[in-house]
């Protein structure tokens, strides 16, 4: 017989109803016939969950836990999402009898569940269920500040993100890069990597798409992140990508090449940093195109005094190593590294690269005699960690192997947040 009534039906009615339900083409009574294509039953006396009823909000610090309270049924599948769409993970025991949400809920929302559920014939039961969470009765709120600002930059720019409290707890860590989310258009596979505890960049495998739209925006307010913490808004960024700009520097053949979408534009001789003054090797981003520039022999502790005004100077690290004009050294650019660590090149190839570059695009050095630059804390030194390494500063993806992504695995299998 057909699965329509409110209460849970049992599969021991009389068979005197078969000829009526074959004729209606209605599922027969019985094991024998298909459970799957019985329309499902209620199965509210089948179950129970802890929220409140009565109109009281429930505690959004206490997991969401479902239960089959019928020993010859069992749960088959949950899903809880609030009304902003945001998934709560959740795991099932094995026997079907129990469903507990892994992943903290948000608070002051409203969330809808579906329970889907079997009887001891197989036959499938269903039941959504509704609740509203309360304010939390934590002080502390995470807000979250991405950058850089809105505007158009080059593939290399990473997005940071800086939070108002520290986060140390690798659990706690999890939840919050969860529900930062950064998606491009083309796609790209990317991850973020805590640099601290109140700071996390985030980059592709390889730089990002030139003529690429990347969207970055925040789920997190309201989720319970760690005891007395919840977080806080987030005002979602937008940017996009110009041309592909690559300027590497062989510092031993004393030649800038300027790439732009992976062609020759321009070869520029150049002098680089002289021994005790080596520039460093490895991938820098332009952090700002500064102009005229004031150098001199203290902001770096040079022993040998200089005070020069430079122009066209272009910022590739914050503690003063610049791409820039500099016309004294004309006679040694393309022949030898006589700098105080800058790259130098005549004016009018100075002008030119100053015209020709955003923040955001690359400047590489290679065969230098100086240090590699550090990925953190003199700019942005973020490409110089393999891809492997990059990983490893995620608290989601870190130490695990390289599949689906995280959008896809959201996909395939609800995330909170």
């Amino acid at each position: 017989m057909s699965h329509t009534a409110i209460s849970r039906p049992r599969t021991a009615a009389g068979c005197a109803l078969l000829v009526i339900a074959l004729s209606a083409g209605v599922t027969a009574c019985g094991s024998g016939g298909n459970p799957l294509a019985a329309r499902p039953y209620d199965a509210a006396d089948q179950i129970s969950f802890n929220a409140p009823d009565g109109g009281r909000k429930a505690d959004p610090d206490k997991p969401l836990e479902v239960v089959a309270e019928d020993s010859d049924g069992r749960i088959t599948d949950v899903t809880a999402h609030d009304a902003a769409g945001r998934h709560v993970a959740g795991e099932l025991a094995a026997d079907g009898r129990r469903w507990h949400s892994t992943s903290p809920l948000a608070a002051d929302a409203r969330y809808t569940v579906r329970v889907s559920t079997e009887d001891e014939d197989g036959a499938p039961g269903r039941k959504v269920l509704t609740f509203d969470t309360g304010k939390p009765v934590t002080h502390k709120r995470l807000d979250v500040t991405f950058g850089p600002k809105a505007g158009t930059y080059g593939v290399g720019q990473p997005i940071t993100a800086e939070l108002s409290q520290p986060v140390k707890d690798k659990a706690q860590r999890a939840v919050v890069e969860r529900a930062l989310r950064v998606s491009s258009t083309p796609a790209t596979d990317g991850a973020w990597h805590w640099v601290d505890d109140r700071k996390l960049h985030y980059r592709p495998k390889d730089y990002w798409p030139a003529q690429a739209t990347v969207q970055v925006s925040s789920n997190l307010e309201g989720i319970r992140v760690g005891d007395r913490m919840r977080g806080g808004k987030a005002e979602p960024l937008t940017i996009t990508t110009a041309d592909k700009v690559v300027a590497v520097t062989d510092a031993a053949a004393h030649r800038m090449t300027v790439y732009r979408n992976d062609e020759v534009v321009r070869e520029i001789p150049v002098t680089t940093g002289m021994p005790g003054y080596d520039t460093r090797n490895g991938v820098k981003v332009v952090l700002a195109k500064e102009g005229t520039v004031r150098m001199t022999s203290a902001s770096i502790g040079a022993s040998d005094f200089y005070d020069l005004i430079v122009h066209h100077s272009v910022r590739v690290t914050n503690s003063g190593e610049y791409v820039h004009a500099a016309p004294w050294s004309v006679g040694s650019q393309g022949y030898a590294n006589v700098s105080h660590g800058c790259t130098g090149m005549s004016t009018e190839n100075a002008a030119w690269f100053y015209e020709n570059v955003r923040e955001g695009d690359i400047v590489k050095v290679v065969n230098s005699a100086g240090d590699t630059m550090a990925p953190f804390g003199n700019g942005y030194g973020d490409w110089n960690l393999d891809w492997t390494k990059w990983r490893t500063g995620s608290a989601l993806v870190g130490g695990t192997p390289e599949g689906p992504t995280p959008a896809d695995r959201a996909r395939l299998r609800p995330q909170s947040v």
